[in-house]
């Protein structure tokens, strides 16, 4: 079986104890290393995006080694060890000054992958190629973040779906800040998740970093945050900024953006970020990972197509469970937007059939999530 090190500690405790065969060693530099890595054959080992002196290079392949080079030309790492933070993200934006958003690395990357899909013609071979080895990438820091490698009990992923539009000033807004405090409040094991942009996406992930000030620290925020109430307004990362500063995060917190959107700002009340290129690789992974249940709070078409994925998710148990379902807004969903009477058709006779409702009140939706931890698939 194969081990993957994506640290240096990792690589020194490796080649320490056992060697580099059947290692898989991730996006590090290796420049400092390379006394150790030429002390031995390296037959088994894979190096993914490593940097390495030429003659260390050389060695690895000569002794059985495969290295896996890092492609040119971009802004992005291929073979990234672990998921992005917001400082990285953010890293070129200056407060106070709206257009240097456009400069930082969550925008230039952005600029570079609209570029390619933009232009005449299918995606170059190399650029495709290097998307899809960063989403891999991807994939492997997420993994490790929710298994938790060091022998804890694995995240109990909860996550809430939702419109982007949705105002900070909107009732629901507020609602969906008070689920995420509540949730991420009630077991430590519970990790909030949603997809990373603004709207109710900000809203569960402010509910999560604010885990610790009760419904006084929601509303604080929230007067603070109302200076900017859309995701337009020149304010809206400043506003996220200052109420940062003000509450330091009380706890984790899982956005699942994608460059697919990435006109809207990154989400900044997220602890970690696991951005994708792919939009179908990171929509139906939220839902995947998700397995203590999923709230969907108000919105358009986008939501609703969440809400049929999870469904066939739960209706031929994909992946092994069947969580709860969890609607935010009876009139909304019933009426506006009429959707829950299909679902509870749709789930007549099934097992998900009972882990479906539907509320306006805060303290319900939470209940309902806590109260009804996910089960077996039973076929």
């Amino acid at each position: 079986m194969r081990v993957e090190i994506d640290s240096l500690e990792g690589f020194r405790q490796r080649t320490h104890s056992h060697g580099l065969a059947d290692a898989v060693v991730q996006g590090l530099d290796l420049r400092e290393e390379s006394a150790i890595l030429c002390s031995g054959p390296c037959a088994g080992a894979v190096f993914l995006g490593c940097e390495l002196e030429d003659a260390t290079a050389r060695h690895v392949l000569a002794t059985g080694g495969l290295i896996f080079p890092r492609l040119p030309d971009l802004p992005y790492r291929t073979y990234r060890p672990d998921l992005y933070t917001v400082d990285e993200l953010m890293a070129g934006y200056r407060r106070g000054d709206p257009a240097s958003h456009r400069h930082c690395l969550d925008q230039r990357i952005y600029a570079h992958f609209d570029h390619h899909r933009r232009r005449p013609g299918p995606v170059p071979v190399l650029e495709a190629l290097a998307q899809r080895l960063h989403d891999h990438a991807i994939d492997d820091a997420l993994d490790d973040l929710l298994h938790c490698r060091n022998g804890e009990d694995p995240r109990r992923v909860v996550a809430i779906m939702g419109g982007h539009s949705m105002r900070r000033t909107d009732p629901d807004y507020r609602k969906v800040a008070l689920i995420g405090q509540r949730l991420a409040a009630s077991d430590p094991r519970i990790l909030m998740a949603s997809g990373g942009g603004p709207g109710a996406m900000e809203a569960c992930l402010l509910g999560a970093w604010l885990a610790d000030g009760g419904e006084a620290a929601i509303d604080r925020a929230l007067r603070t945050l109302a200076r900017a109430p859309s995701y337009a307004d020149d304010g809206w990362l400043d506003s996220a900024l200052e109420v940062r500063d003000a509450h330091p995060s009380s706890s984790d917190a899982l956005g699942i953006p994608t460059w697919f959107y990435g006109h809207e700002p990154p989400n900044l009340f997220a602890t970690h970020i696991a951005k994708y290129f792919s939009n179908s690789l990171r929509e139906d992974g939220l839902l995947a990972i998700a397995r203590y249940g999923v709230v969907f709070a108000p919105g358009s078409a986008g939501t609703i197509q969440e809400i049929f994925q999870d469904a066939a998710q739960n209706h031929y148990g994909t992946f092994g469970d069947v969580s709860p379902m969890v609607f935010l807004g009876r009139q909304y969903w019933t009426e506006e937007k009429p959707v829950y009477p299909l679902l509870e058709d749709l789930a007549a006779g099934r097992q998900y059939g009972e882990l479906i409702a539907i509320s306006d009140e805060v303290d319900e939706v939470v209940e309902l999530i806590t109260g009804h931890p996910p089960v077996a698939y039973r076929g």
